[in-house]
């Protein structure tokens, strides 16, 4: 299934206030998931494997590297888990990198929030207005994103431009 994004990504100083105005929205609450993914070396694109135990998904996304709201083209394949797809994606393409996370799921309507505790990295929140049909737009989506920036508080310097993967990647150069 193709979609079409607006999302952000930011450095979440204070999860539990995250939590308590998440709620205080009476956003639907999925759980808290341990999810592993698994980035492939691929020349267009993101490609990555997420297992976790609400979410399993083969994902591959176009996302520009800048901070604030940014458009992300999305093809997502759920899947049940099964180990033999890893082993054909990494025989193909060997891996990059490996994401591993302790996320908290919430959406209200259309729009995804996730609160993340990144292994190496630290706590996160992101925010996802999705379009899944084209019915929504570019134009609502960003609207909602920035909605969701502002009743969270979120300061422009705690932006990040950047995927976990790539966060991952110049930690372990550095």
């Amino acid at each position: 299934m193709k979609h079409l994004n607006i999302e952000i990504k930011a450095i979440c100083e204070d999860p539990d206030r995250v939590h308590d105005l998440l709620k205080s929205e009476n956003a639907d609450f999925l759980g808290i998931d341990h999810q592993i993914d698994t980035y492939y070396k691929v020349a267009n694109g993101r490609l990555k494997l997420r297992e976790g135990l609400i979410e399993n998904a083969l994902i591959h996304y176009n996302r520009p590297n800048q901070s604030g709201p940014k458009k992300s083209e999305v093809l997502l394949y759920q899947y049940k888990p099964d180990p033999m797809l890893k082993a054909i994606l990494e025989t193909a393409n060997g891996i990059l990198t490996i994401v591993d996370k302790k996320r908290s799921i919430y959406f209200i309507e259309n729009v995804k929030f996730h609160v993340d505790e990144v292994e190496g990295l630290g706590n996160y929140i992101e925010i996802e207005a999705i379009d899944k049909d084209g019915t929504i737009g570019e134009k609502k989506l960003q609207e909602q994103c920035q909605y969701y920036l502002d009743f969270l508080k979120i300061e422009p310097s705690d932006l990040v431009d950047r995927s976990y993967s790539d966060l991952l990647i110049e930690k372990q150069k550095a």
